[in-house]
């Protein structure tokens, strides 16, 4: 089963940025919808931006004009930059997607939400 791995999460200080990196850990041959999670301490999950196969975005009013969320398809990796970064941004960032991939017996198959193990980011001075 192919897994997804986020990374570049970090200490930054408010105002700083971090550029997060989604990216399968084995072979994805078609990469779908994709978007970004975040959760912080004591907190629901909520929905940061998303980017659909044909590259419209959408972003959560929190974040808009300062995080921005692209894909590069023929390395089939995700990525959300982050810009001007506050304490309330603290939080652990998931990515998860839809995508299609060989199993080991060769069989194409679709994953559909697949959610990676999460990257912190933390805003503090």
């Amino acid at each position: 089963q192919v897994q997804l791995v986020e990374s570049g999460g970090g200490l930054v200080q408010p105002g700083g940025s971090l550029k997060l990196v989604c990216a399968p850990s084995g072979n994805i041959t078609t990469f779908y919808t994709m978007a970004w999670y975040r959760q912080a301490p004591g907190k629901q999950r909520e929905l940061v931006a998303h980017i659909t196969a044909g590259g419209s975005t959408s972003y959560a009013a929190f974040v808009r004009g300062r995080f921005t969320i692209s894909r590069n398809d023929a390395e089939n990796t995700g990525y959300l930059a982050m810009n001007n970064l506050k304490p309330e941004d603290t939080a652990v960032y998931y990515c998860n997607a839809d995508f299609t991939f060989y199993s080991e017996t060769g069989e194409s198959q679709v994953a559909y939400g697949q959610w990676g193990q999460g990257t912190q980011v933390t805003v503090s001075s």
